[in-house]
């Protein structure tokens, strides 16, 4: 009887002289939360990373159109700039211009890619922390919700971006954060998911055993609870070592990934591992799904399962796999710095407080 255990970039020439950062690494700022969002308002629309398609800003002026918001842009929305949105000091000033506009009431990056770990020393964060708004996206943009939140404490949202599929679930997880928060709030999947979002994870054993994603899975037992913090792993240990990081003691990490060889994830988990602040101290983890991170079934390296296992299970704290966020169709949205406790006995994640005011 086997246990339950389941289980990308060039360089270009110089876009814009780069800034030394004046960010500090000092004790983390006061939190601070942003304004919750109501249906009429304004959403200012960005592209901190990759450039946007015209058929793809019309996705998303639809998009945030169909959930009730009014949406705002600059001329600089359909710049292109190699694979990037515009120079870093375009996109910075688009990111300021928005906290700094009293007409916009929340942000919203129309997609990821790459470029946000660029822009961050352009930001004017004194100005960002007098003018606390909400900013959601995930992905590459991991990198600004580390950066804003490091340097002035705003709650920042892992979720979905202009680009996202609104389906009822990932909907519901918006409007339950940022426009109906609840003092609790227990996040779970779905009953049954889709063939096509369905990730198998393989333990590659004597019987080749796949357990689908479809149930939450216990990697590690135990409860803690401990503050959010995390997004997409590779941008999460791309951070480390620079003014913008932010460490995990006594944190509830989480972590996804989408098209990374587990010998990837593994070297991500490992350099995570390596720092005394970083997982090891960590109060514990939950896992979204790894999309496309699975080694081929006849290959006779390590599975994502058993890289998981092996770099997360010995860590003594509750370890949680499945839960649905990240690069898939339904994206729950996850607040970054507000208190929330881990059950992966009881497989749940519940926040226990609200993230806007």
């Amino acid at each position: 009887m086997h246990r339950r255990q389941f289980f990308r970039k060039t360089t270009a020439a110089s876009l814009g002289s780069f800034l030394v950062s004046s960010a500090s690494t000092i004790a983390p700022p006061t939190t601070l939360k942003p304004n919750r969002l109501k249906e009429g308002d304004t959403i200012g629309l960005i592209t901190p990373s990759r450039y946007l398609t015209e058929e793809k800003l019309r996705e998303s002026v639809e998009n945030l159109a169909k959930l009730g918001f009014r949406v705002k842009y600059t001329e600089n929305m359909l710049v292109k700039k190699g694979y990037l949105g515009g120079t870093d000091q375009q996109r910075a000033d688009d990111i300021n211009q928005m906290f700094a506009d009293d007409s916009v009431d929340g942000i919203m990056c129309a997609a990821g890619g790459y470029g946000t770990t660029r822009l961050l020393p352009y930001l004017d964060y004194d100005m960002i922390r007098n003018n606390p708004k909400v900013l959601i996206g995930y992905s590459d943009i991991t990198g600004l919700l580390y950066g804003l939140h490091s340097q002035t404490g705003l709650i920042c949202f892992h979720g979905p971006m202009g680009t996202s599929d609104y389906n009822d679930y990932t909907t519901q997880y918006f409007r339950q954060l940022l426009m109906e928060p609840q003092n609790e709030l227990t996040y779970q999947n779905p009953e049954s998911i889709s063939e096509e979002e369905l990730v198998p994870l393989y333990l590659q054993d004597e019987e080749d055993t796949t357990i689908s994603t479809a149930e939450l899975i216990t990697l590690s037992p135990g409860v803690a609870e401990g503050t959010l913090v995390g997004g997409n792993l590779t941008l999460v240990s791309s951070m480390c070592g620079t003014p913008y990081d932010i460490d995990m003691r006594d944190k509830i990490v989480f972590l996804e990934d989408v098209g990374e060889a587990p010998y990837r994830i593994d070297r991500m988990l490992t350099q995570l591992l390596l720092d005394p602040n970083k997982l090891p101290a960590a109060k514990g983890v939950v896992l979204g799904l790894f999309t496309d991170c699975e080694t081929d079934n006849e290959d006779k390296s390590f599975s994502l399962a058993q890289v998981l296992y092996d770099r997360l299970a010995s860590l003594g704290i509750p370890v949680l796999y499945g839960l649905m966020f990240g690069h898939i169709k339904r994206n729950a949205t996850i607040p970054v710095g507000i208190q929330a406790r881990l059950d992966a006995d009881g497989k749940k994640l519940t926040l226990l407080e609200k993230a806007v005011i």
